[in-house]
């Protein structure tokens, strides 16, 4: 485990969220790999790193069945599970995902964001007052308050290295797990968030 310079705690941008869900349910949350209180030494960052990881926290903790909640990047990751343990997803819900990375949709207009998006987090990772960093949180929080933004730049610092996310935003690029989705029996719901720049 990699200890940042403070103690993570849940940021005040999850924290609503993550304490509806554990009102009435046991939550489990892990930090990805790179990031958080997980190594921040990475030897490979791929797709199936991300899939293995899941698989490696639910067998540590003995889970046998339960509803799987997937956000982002991890939507994919989780399809891939419940596409590889059927039986060992109850429900899944899948919140502003995709099944096809930026490098996949076969649009020079993804590649075009995927390379932006890279140079965003390479300017301005972690660093509020950068101005790659004012539009890296224009796309993540359009009407976010200057204390939200500060919030925003306050976990990227505590969370991973600026050469981290690049690595792990590279990995997600390439996610495809669109032959998969007929492979789901899972009862799942799927919600996306008008307006999203961030996954179509």
């Amino acid at each position: 485990r990699h200890s940042p310079k403070s103690t993570l705690r849940c940021s005040p941008l999850w924290r609503p969220l993550f304490g509806r869900l554990s009102r009435r349910h046991k939550l489990v949350r892990y930090d990805a790999r790179g990031t958080g209180l997980s190594d921040w030494n990475l030897d490979a960052v791929t797709f199936e790193d991300f899939v293995s990881d899941l698989e490696t926290v639910v067998d540590s903790l003995g889970l046998e069945r339960f509803s799987l909640l997937g956000i982002s990047q991890g939507a994919a990751v989780a399809i891939a599970y419940a596409a590889r343990h059927p039986e060992r997803v109850d429900k899944m819900v899948l919140h502003g995902g995709y099944a096809q990375g930026r490098r996949r949709r076969e649009s020079v207009t993804h590649e075009e964001q995927a390379d932006a998006f890279l140079t965003l987090l390479r300017h301005g990772w972690g660093d509020e007052h950068s101005p790659f960093m004012q539009a890296f949180s224009s796309i993540y929080l359009p009407r976010g308050t200057s204390e939200q933004i500060r919030w925003f730049s306050d976990l990227q610092r505590v969370s991973t290295t600026g050469e981290n996310a690049i690595r792990l935003r590279s990995a997600c690029d390439l996610i495809d797990v669109k032959d998969l989705l007929p492979q789901i029996r899972t009862p799942t719901l799927v919600t996306h968030s008008r307006h999203d720049h961030v996954a179509p």
